[in-house]
């Protein structure tokens, strides 16, 4: 008799990075330096960049570990719960008494464009223990975000370089340390302008800029480097691909926040499955224009339909229903 074909494994990644809980307001346009903006309320959401990467890798195919900090109150009881609801496993989430959960407080216009402010809160206390979980097991792919304390980064990365683990680096926000950490090395890079400029002490702007920047960073210490330029598409350079750049999707966006999060995890899972480099931008740059479609931030993360319906692109690997 015949043996029945095994369904393809999803690719295994763990994140190590922030929890936050968002709170939002929808203006007609952001506030000046000493102005006041109104809006007609305020939602609260699951949010953090490192949470955020979970989600949109798992929604994407991925088996996802998050590891991390919450503090011992109710938020940190909603993030946590929202993750094993996208069925992220959070055994490396740690509880922290006496200190609260981390909070973004965010701003959106009537363009979708935004800005963002974090209190670390519960985030500033990721260290060993969650870098030790981030790396536990047999993983695909290690993803780490910069909304927790550099030497947790960089313990992560000294220690990250199994030859089957894959490692991301998201230096979003860029802290001062920026190229030194570049210089240390990770198998990917993904920046967006601004953290590339951080990082290379000049100013990038446009995609063809993007992918100089690309280049360069490539040359600091990435293997390989990613840079997006927003609706314009993204940039890469290194070993495994050549200086190229890929055109953005056209579509209505409604809320970009979250977009780069869609980004870094789409990209992780892709690579993480084997997809070739070039594809896997491009596939992520997909993603991100769809999740920049859809209100709010973990919400508003794509699956592979809502990819395939935004922007015409099939999603790379299969994602059981």
């Amino acid at each position: 008799m015949a043996s029945t074909p095994r369904a393809p494994r999803a690719p295994r990644l763990a994140v190590l990075g922030s929890l936050n809980m968002d709170i939002s307001v929808r203006v007609e346009r952001l506030p000046v330096p000493g102005a006041t903006v109104l809006g007609p309320a305020a939602s609260f959401a699951p949010g953090g960049k490192g949470a955020n990467q979970a989600v949109a890798a798992s929604r994407l195919g991925g088996s996802v570990l998050m590891a991390g900090c919450v503090g011992a109150d109710d938020f940190g009881r909603q993030l946590t719960a929202g993750l094993r609801a996208e069925g992220v496993d959070t055994a490396g989430v740690r509880t922290v008494p006496g200190v609260p959960s981390g909070l973004a407080m965010i701003t959106v216009d009537a363009d979708g464009e935004n800005i963002i402010t974090v209190a670390q809160g519960a985030n500033h206390e990721v260290g060993d223990a969650e870098v030790a979980s981030a790396r536990a097991g047999a993983r695909d792919a290690l993803i780490i975000s910069a909304e927790v304390p550099v030497p947790a980064i960089r313990s992560a990365l000294s220690g990250a370089g199994r030859p089957s683990a894959l490692t991301m680096l998201n230096l979003a926000p860029a802290p001062k340390e920026a190229a030194e950490i570049v210089a240390a090395g990770a198998d990917w890079l993904v920046v967006n302008e601004t953290e590339a400029a951080a990082v290379l002490g000049r100013p990038v702007a446009g995609l063809a800029d993007a992918a100089g920047a690309a280049a360069g960073l490539a040359s600091a210490g990435a293997r390989n480097a990613v840079v997006t330029a927003g609706a314009a598409g993204a940039a890469m350079s290194g070993e495994d691909v050549e200086t190229a750049t890929v055109p953005g999707f056209e579509v209505r966006a409604v809320d970009s926040v979250g977009a780069g999060d869609t980004f870094a995890g789409a990209l992780a899972v892709a690579l993480a499955a084997g997809v070739a480099p070039r594809d896997a931008v491009r596939a992520a740059a997909a993603a991100a224009a769809t999740a920049a479609t859809r209100h709010g931030t973990q919400p508003g993360m794509p699956r592979p339909a809502d990819i395939l319906a935004a922007t015409g692109l099939t999603w790379p690997i299969p994602v059981p229903e």
